[in-house]
This record gives C-alpha cells, sequence and structure tokens, in this order.
C-alpha cells in the first residue's frame, strides 16, 4: 500500500483527482486527502469477499443493497473509499456511489492493507458514522465487529475464529461463520 498527502503541485487530493488516476487494476481511495494506492487482491481475499457477498445478499431485505469493491462511497471531497463488501439504503445509492455512509463497510485485510484497513479505514467509518464495520482476516479466519456506541465510538462487539458464528442483527439478521467464507479451498492458497 502506497500513501501520498499531496500531489505534484502540493496541494492535498481531492475526489476529483480520482478520476485521472490509471485504470490498472490497483485501487485508488482517498482518506481525508491521502490518496492511498493498494494492489490487486489475491485468492483467498477474493474469495471471501464473493462468499460473504453472496451470504450478506441472500439474508439482505428488499430496501437494502448489498455491493463487493469496487464501488465508491463518497461522503465528502476529500474521502472516497471502496469497502471489500458494502451494505446501503438503495434510496441513497446514485449509478456512480454512495454519497453517504453504508449501514455496513467490510474490509478482508490483505498483507498490503491490514494496517490501513485497521486505523485509517476503520477511523474514517467512525467519523462517517457507519454503523458497523467487519474485519476479516481470511489467513486466521476471523471476524472483529464494531458498532458504533452511543457516543458515536466503534466498539468490539464480536470477535470469532474458524467454526465459531457470528450472529449479526446490524444492519439485518445474518449468521456468519469465518471458516465458511474459505470452505475446502482454505488450506491450498496462501495471499
Amino acid at each position: 500500500m502506497t500513501a501520498m498527502a499531496h500531489d505534484q503541485g502540493g496541494r492535498p487530493y481531492t475526489v476529483e483527482d480520482l478520476e485521472g488516476m490509471p485504470d490498472d487494476g490497483h485501487r485508488y481511495e482517498l482518506i481525508d486527502g491521502w490518496l492511498h494506492v493498494s494492489p490487486a487482491r489475491g485468492y483467498r481475499h477474493q474469495r471471501v469477499v464473493l462468499k460473504l457477498g453472496a451470504l450478506l445478499d441472500a439474508a439482505c431485505p428488499d430496501d437494502l443493497t448489498v455491493l463487493p469493491a469496487p464501488f465508491a462511497v463518497r461522503p465528502s471531497g476529500n474521502t472516497e473509499l471502496q469497502p471489500d463488501v458494502l451494505v446501503g439504503r438503495d434510496v441513497d445509492f446514485t449509478d456512480k456511489l454512495l454519497p453517504v455512509a453504508p449501514l455496513l463497510a467490510v474490509e478482508v485485510l490483505s498483507p498490503s492493507t491490514g494496517i490501513v484497513d485497521l486505523t485509517l479505514k476503520k477511523g474514517a467509518y467512525e467519523r462517517m458514522g457507519v454503523v458497523s464495520y467487519w474485519i476479516i482476516d481470511p489467513r486466521e479466519l476471523t471476524l472483529t465487529v464494531f458498532e458504533l456506541d452511543s457516543d458515536g465510538r466503534y466498539a468490539v462487539v464480536a470477535e470469532v475464529k474458524g467454526e465459531d458464528q457470528f450472529d449479526a442483527t446490524l444492519p439485518f439478521s445474518v449468521r456468519v461463520v469465518p471458516a465458511e467464507l474459505l470452505g475446502a479451498v482454505r488450506e491450498r492458497y496462501q495471499e
């Protein structure tokens, strides 16, 4: 993961700058004017995103939508994120982006993005008001669930591993078992 604070002209990046980024397989995101560039994801990462997206979509109420990355969440002119999986209200989406906080943002850890997902993105989602933030580690087969408390701060409400289950209530009821997100292939592939 690469982070840059300013463009070549010395000013912070804006969402308009993202329009000019190359379509090269990298993910380009902004957090408070800082450009974060991450490489294409590996097999385990993508497998978890696919399986989790399908699981969430099957349980999703009709007035909500589940989408995988890349899909922009752009709450301001200096922040645009692309959660690995997101859930939002149908009425909040435009054709190109989600201009408000999603109800759920999920990040699947990769060696190149783990620190950013656990710190910068977590802080950005918290400031945005994302009610529920999940972090999945596909190598350790863990799911950590953060939810906003009454002070608008994230608190850990669940940490499950392997065959343990998490029965989510936010943004809707769904059962997640980390080991099932990789299935029989979990031992064969490393990122």
